[in-house]
């Protein structure tokens, strides 16, 4: 697929684009890359959807902007602009997975006009994420947020080893049949490209420090915080600890709301199960 660009919230971001239709935004994760829905993005356009993958800000060869703020409701103005840039006034469907579905979260809270239907993977609500923050177990699987507080030394590990810490956490979180060796190949090149890996762990730094959100986002993070009315999917493979904190947030959706874990798939599902998981991407989109 060729590379697309596209100014959205005051910087140039790049898409794969494939398709007509309906619009479908895919939203990427860490550690992973736009090409992470390839298992997805042909059957979708067969289905006769247009589908956007997007590289998140800071993921080159969309842009690294300097100085700029990686708080989530940055992220969240983000999407946002991208897609009314994107589609105009017809609302999207919305796709993410790890950090691509907590910023589709907070896109549902925030700004439900923009979207139709919405699938959200492998990470649960927020509100649940601050449950699990004194739980043992929930502290050791997250051990990653609290490692990349830390100053300069998470990237001299990251690239350490042929990025030896990439192949841990992808082997970590999926079952072990899982090889994905091309894909995470890819995922190493951008990380290695400069100022991509500060870019990323710039979202993990500024989830806990509020010296790092942008000041001027104020109202957007009251809206984040709302209910979702969204007709929302969630999925998360079984065996991905983080299963356990989704069962249980029904509570935060006000509309269509359903839950599905995925066999034999850890937190990479739409790769490690990639069939499956596009089958119910369609079907809840066509519903």
């Amino acid at each position: 697929m060729s590379l697309k660009y596209i100014n959205a919230n005051g910087i140039r971001f790049a898409y794969h684009e494939q398709g007509q239709g309906p619009l479908v935004v895919m939203l990427h994760g860490f550690p992973d890359i736009a090409s992470t829905w390839s298992h997805q993005v042909p059957e979708l356009v067969t289905q006769g959807y247009r589908v956007v993958t997007p590289y998140l800000r800071g993921y080159s060869p969309t842009e690294i902007p300097v100085g700029g703020f990686y708080d989530k409701a940055t992220l969240v103005e983000d999407i946002k602009t991208l897609i009314k840039e994107l589609s105009g006034d017809e609302p999207a469907y919305l796709v993410g997975q790890d950090w691509g579905a907590i910023i589709a979260y907070a896109v549902l809270a925030a700004y439900p006009e923009l979207i139709s239907r919405a699938i959200v993977m492998a990470v649960p609500h927020p509100g649940q994420v601050t449950e699990s923050l004194v739980n043992p177990k929930h502290i050791h699987r997250s051990f990653h947020w609290w490692f990349f507080q830390l100053p300069d030394l998470p990237e001299k590990a990251i690239l350490a080893n042929n990025q030896a810490f990439i192949d841990y956490l992808w082997n970590y979180w999926t079952v072990p049949s899982h090889q994905d060796k091309k894909h995470i190949e890819a995922v190493k090149q951008t990380l290695e490209k400069p100022g991509v890996l500060s870019a990323t762990l710039a979202y993990y730094r500024a989830m806990f420090d509020p010296s790092k959100a942008d000041p001027a986002l104020t109202l957007v993070r009251e809206k984040m915080a709302r209910s979702i009315d969204v007709p929302t999917l969630a999925l998360c493979g079984r065996e991905d600890l983080r299963a356990e904190l989704m069962l249980e947030q029904s509570q935060y959706f006000n509309n269509e709301y359903e839950f599905q874990l995925i066999d034999n798939a850890g937190h990479f599902l739409h790769r490690e199960q990639a069939e499956v998981v596009t089958k119910l991407i369609i079907d809840w989109l066509k519903k």
